[in-house]
């Protein structure tokens, strides 16, 4: 079992450190708050000096970007397999990979999408996304697999970064769509409770296929083809929804912006297009 040295014991952290003390890897950790540093097994680095030095293997967890600057500040990587599970931006996650390399270190920028109950669980369906040096992940792959499944995303430090942002902004996107549904029933003699199962098997109903479709799409550039819902079928549907929402005394602010976009979209694109075109007015 290799050893691991993690830097940084929040929720998440305290996690990830449990199930590789129990896979029986020699873990040293490190806490900027020492009294979060309790974790049964793993030795307790009184800095981030002495548990950088411990071991080749260097997973750093912390709450920002700014958090693993101040922490790795003076530390010598020079040598070190530097493992970046922190959330930060594609941006930050290439900088921080240049910061890396100049000291010396190999780098491995990650994305977490898990929560900390899902850490150690297999069956949870959890994972994290990885990019950057390919020879680094497949030499750690391993360990890094232990407390949650792996997902190579490319040489690019960023891409981890980038994949985790798009999912995430996706789910609040759904969120957003969920919190206006149960809005519009929220003052009816409706049970939510039993409303729910509707909603949650709708939702992956229409988003499956529309995922797919959106993604063939947008690779062949042809956004007209078998198309069964057109655009301009569902911008002259768009009224009644807005008129429901204004029934129901609900604000349309969460989907009033979407219907905006589609009808932009109708304006300069096909009306026989699917709504793939929406996709093409974002990017500025």
């Amino acid at each position: 079992m290799s050893s691991v040295s993690l830097l940084g014991l929040g929720a998440m952290g305290a996690a990830l450190a449990r199930t590789w003390v129990s896979a029986g890897h020699a873990l040293t950790v490190w806490n900027r708050t020492p009294g979060r540093a309790d974790i049964e097994g793993a030795k307790v680095a009184e800095s981030p000096h002495e548990a950088v030095a411990a071991g080749r293997l260097v997973v750093v967890c912390l709450l920002d970007d700014d958090s693993v600057g101040a922490a790795l500040d003076g530390v010598d990587i020079s040598g070190k397999d530097l493992v970046n599970l922190t959330t930060s931006t594609p941006a930050q996650a290439r900088a921080r990979a240049a910061w890396a390399e100049e000291r010396g270190a190999r780098y491995l920028d990650g994305g977490i999408m898990a929560v900390p109950p899902m850490i150690g669980v297999p069956e949870a369906g959890g994972y994290v996304f990885y990019s950057g040096s390919r020879e680094l992940f497949e030499l750690h792959r391993d360990a890094l697999a232990v407390p949650v499944g792996t997902k190579y995303v490319g040489e690019d430090p960023g891409f981890a970064a980038l994949h985790d942002v798009a999912l995430l902004s996706a789910m609040y996107g759904m969120f957003a769509g969920v919190a206006h549904a149960f809005a519009l029933i929220r003052r009816e003699d409706i049970d939510p409770v039993a409303f729910a199962p509707l909603l949650g098997e709708w939702i992956p109903a229409m988003a499956g296929p529309a995922v797919r479709q959106t993604a063939e799409r947008l690779k062949s550039g042809d956004y007209t083809t078998g198309v069964v819902s057109n655009l301009a079928m569902q911008v002259a549907g768009t009224p009644t929804f807005l008129a429901t929402a204004e029934g129901q005394g609900v604000s349309q602010e969460l989907v009033r912006p979407y219907f905006e976009l589609m009808r932009r979209r109708l304006d300069v694109g096909s009306g026989e297009e699917d709504l793939t075109g929406v996709v093409d007015l974002l990017l500025r």
